[in-house]
């Protein structure tokens, strides 16, 4: 009678169980590796957005907009941000330049930092201090007149525009929401996504109701897919939705 081979962990593996462990190790091995492309093929392509350090540090002057968050008008460009560029700003970590571009308006200014982009979506992450945002010599340019675009229904996702823009990846869907109140409430310049191009912008920041900041119902909705109706004004090369919190829906 031959007797069958039995493992003992203290033991040298038995000659008849080496082939089939080796067998049950390589298709657990496998079937990790294969689990692991599937979840990864499920997810998202998180994008080109990217901070743009290979680019090197930006230094560009021109006028500031309050629309209520700042944007830049570039007069005195770099070859990376020509001047004619209109540039939303933010500081570093979790928030905005807002107490540092208010009292600028009106005057030149000079910015200073590092590029953040996704598709037409440019920020700039500015240093801290007067070396990110200050004063700067010559007679202000005017600033672009804004134009009115009308009263528009889209479709997507409210957004920090830092993280969108390349801070985080992919910096969008519900695994961001968190992230995204915490800039969004520390004053970063919120973007919504839409579905389809808006004159052929796929970011548009976003306000509330003539001139207002996000308003707080919006905040339920962010990282969501959603509907909401608004007016769209262009600024420069950024368009500006201010949305009626009013209109949210959740989209299934």
């Amino acid at each position: 009678m031959t007797q069958k081979p039995f493992f003992i962990g203290y033991m040298p593996v038995p000659k008849g169980l080496q082939v089939f462990l080796i067998l049950i190790a390589s298709a657990l091995v496998g079937g990790m590796a294969g689990a692991g492309w599937i979840a990864g093929a499920g997810q998202d392509d998180p994008g080109t957005g990217a901070i743009r350090g290979d680019f090197g540090r930006q230094s560009v002057q021109g006028v500031i907009e309050m629309v209520p968050y700042p944007i830049l008008h570039v007069t005195q460009g770099t070859d990376r941000v020509p001047a004619g560029t209109s540039l939303m700003m933010s500081a570093g970590g979790k928030s905005g330049v807002d107490a540092r571009a208010e009292p600028l308006v009106g005057q030149m200014a000079a910015a200073s930092g590092v590029l953040v982009m996704r598709g037409e979506l440019k920020m700039l992450q500015v240093r801290g201090g007067r070396r990110g945002l200050g004063a700067a010599d010559g007679i202000p340019a005017d600033v672009p007149t804004p134009q009115a675009l009308g009263r528009w229904r889209l479709a997507g996702e409210i957004c920090d525009g830092k993280c969108l823009a390349g801070v985080m990846r992919p910096g969008r869907g519900l695994a961001h929401k968190a992230c995204a109140n915490m800039c969004l409430l520390g004053e970063v310049p919120p973007v919504f996504v839409s579905s389809q191009p808006v004159l052929g912008q796929e970011y548009l920041m976003i306000t509330g109701p003539n001139g207002t900041r996000l308003p707080k119902r919006a905040y339920d909705f962010v990282a969501q897919y959603v509907s909401v109706e608004g007016e769209i004004t262009r600024h420069g090369e950024v368009l500006v939705f201010a949305l009626d919190a009013e209109t949210l829906e959740l989209v299934p």
